[in-house]
């Protein structure tokens, strides 16, 4: 990729000033000017800032766990321990040279021994893109201006090969051993099978269905050149519930060997001798891993006015007051995602570890009476879409918690609608406990039909009037006039109600709330909606077969779709909004243009 350096950097550089050091501050100035006054467009993005760094060689830290910490420091955010357990075994790749750029070698095409590094590295534990950056910093090559960026629009916190990796990761832990055993079945189908392939993973993600796929096939195509690197930290989000089974490894890859993964010279030794064996093999490294999340200084302190909490959080408890209101008992499946949902103290769970299509599998033959609970990400089931299709096909009283970022991992724009084009089954965005609740009950009364619910990881004030009476009806936020033939209306799923209950503080455009992703509205609310000369459809979800597509199409409403085009970036979610039209000051502006229109004439346009 092509990028513009200092387009990409200047602006969340800039709003990080405050955050840093007055050494940082002059650093990162100076960068910036540098990168203003030389930064190529159009040039290879590692280039320039290559380039940069040069210019302004000054190092602030010469130890890269030092960097690591400042810069979640700066984001606030991130997985700052993950990044620090597979450290030494990221300093070990670059001793190796098999990292690209200055400093640390080649990479696929360029520096080491004859223009290319020893061998390939495929990132498979994807999230410590950040400890790569670090070690970087520390060998002169990446300036420090990117690093103050880290999720917040500049640099991504997972891998991504505009940023010097062989791979780019997306969705799912499990690929990147797909993407290395892919990589390795090349080579030795080209007749290069004697270069070899690294894959740097975790214990955690070999959990993953796909990474078991992989490595069986490696085994039987008989694959001679993967040679898989293990952090073994005995963590993901929760601590594992036995430590890495190395047996199946040994008995998929030849050779294993074991090494203290604290010690940087012993990882470095490992790893070199492996690289000049032949075969496959497998190094795992035993690490230490603390808290998943990254938590700044000041994030235990109870602030003075408590304020609203991520909702997906707050299912545990909700799962919990429906126990006490009905006495029943559901069963809860999760991979790894407990803290997500707040289950823990609140419900009893079930920790399957990354195995999203394992998850779904649990309850295939369970009793039908038994209500089913699967918490897990919502771009993580398209790891599982056959198993749920299963699953809905065959399933008694299933609730499905598809938890939704859209924050630094990125996500994918049309997830919620894929799950609504399941057999028997509907979706729901509930932004209220009345919601979640009215949710549950509509599943108990209708219990061979899957319900999905969309939980979204934000904190918000819930709206004052809800759906929770009729889930799959509408219900006015702004109610139209008495008796008035309304000019224009807009018309919410799930959480676009929340963003746009308050773009429209003072505009008073008459607005439906609707929780269910294909509702079932009232009759006088779609004559209302039909005799509005402009309708506008708002959700923060993808437009292809979305809510306001399947709203205009099935009631033939004179109604413009804005929602999501594009795919999620991996961005903080008050950097999210802004890039899909979503931010308050957007949203405001779209509805004050809408409000203008009541005296227009026409109908609306297909697409916002």
């Amino acid at each position: 990729m092509t990028d513009d350096p200092y387009a990409r950097f200047a602006s969340p550089a800039r709003e990080a000033l405050p955050r840093l050091t007055a050494r940082e501050r002059d650093v990162v100035l100076r960068e910036l000017a540098e990168l203003e006054r030389h930064g190529r467009a159009g040039a290879p993005l590692l280039e320039s800032l290559r380039e940069t760094a040069a210019r302004v060689p000054e190092r602030l830290y010469a130890d890269s766990a030092e960097v690591l910490l400042r810069m979640h420091e700066i984001a606030g955010s991130g997985n700052l321990q993950s990044n620090l357990s597979s450290l030494p075994l990221v300093r070990a790749c670059f001793a190796h040279d098999l990292v690209d750029g200055p400093g640390g070698g080649g990479g696929v095409d360029a520096g080491g021994e004859g223009g290319r590094a020893p061998a390939e590295l495929v990132v498979g534990r994807g999230h410590i893109a950040p400890a790569f950056y670090a070690e970087h910093y520390v060998r002169g090559s990446l300036p420090y201006v990117p690093l103050t960026t880290l999720h917040q629009g500049g640099l991504t916190g997972v891998v991504h090969r505009d940023l010097g990796f062989r791979n780019t990761m997306r969705y799912s832990l499990g690929v990147g051993v797909a993407q290395a055993v892919s990589l390795a079945w090349e080579l030795t189908r080209r007749g290069d099978g004697h270069r070899k392939v690294v894959c740097l993973a975790g214990d955690g993600e070999l959990h993953e269905g796909a990474a078991f796929e992989a490595l069986r096939f490696a085994h039987d195509a008989g694959l001679a050149n993967l040679l898989l690197v293990v952090d073994a930290n005995g963590k993901g989000i929760e601590p594992l519930s036995k430590p890495l089974n190395t047996g199946y490894l040994a008995a998929y890859l030849g050779t294993l060997t074991e090494a203290d993964g604290l010690d940087d010279g012993a990882v470095e030794q490992a790893l070199g001798d492996l690289l000049s064996r032949p075969g496959p093999a497998a190094l795992v490294c035993r690490t230490r891993k603390g808290d998943h999340s990254f938590k700044p200084a000041d994030a235990g302190r109870a602030p003075a006015t408590p304020g609203p909490v991520s909702f997906a959080t707050t299912a545990g408890r909700l799962l919990a007051d429906h126990r006490e209101r009905t006495g029943e008992e559901p069963v809860v499946f999760t991979p790894d995602m407990a803290a997500r949902f707040g289950l823990r103290g609140h419900v009893p769970y079930t920790n399957t570890g990354l195995a999203e299509t394992l998850t779904v599998g649990m309850t295939l033959s369970l009793p039908d009476e038994v209500t089913k609970v699967v918490a897990t990400d919502a771009m993580y089931y398209m790891d599982s879409l056959s198993m749920l299709t299963e699953a809905t096909t065959s399933v008694r009283n299933l609730l499905v918690l598809a938890g939704r970022s859209w924050g630094a991992w990125g996500g994918a724009h049309n997830a919620t609608n894929l799950l609504g084009q399941l057999l028997n089954t509907r979706v729901y965005e509930p932004v209220t406990a009345a919601e979640f609740h009215a949710c549950l009950d509509r599943l108990a009364a209708d219990p061979a039909t899957t319900h999905v619910l969309s939980m979204t990881d934000a904190a918000f004030e819930p709206p004052a009037r809800d759906c929770a009476a009729d889930i799959d009806a509408g219900a006015w936020l702004t109610p139209p006039g008495a008796g008035d033939d309304p000019e224009v209306a807009v018309v919410t799923f799930g959480y676009a109600s929340v963003l746009v209950d308050a773009a429209n503080r003072g505009l008073g455009v008459p607005h439906l709330h609707c929780a269910s992703l294909t509702p079932r509205l009232d009759p006088a609310d779609i004559d209302v909606l039909r005799r509005a000369r402009h309708v506008l459809s708002v959700e923060y979800n993808g437009a292809d077969c979305g809510f306001g597509e399947r709203l205009r199409a099935h009631h033939l409403l004179p109604l413009e779709v804005h929602a999501v085009r594009a795919d999620i970036d991996t961005r903080v979610h008050r950097r999210q909004l802004p890039l899909h039209g979503m931010g308050p000051g957007q949203l405001r502006e779209r509805l004050a243009r809408l409000a203008d229109q009541r005296k227009g004439t026409g109908h609306a346009p297909a697409y916002a």
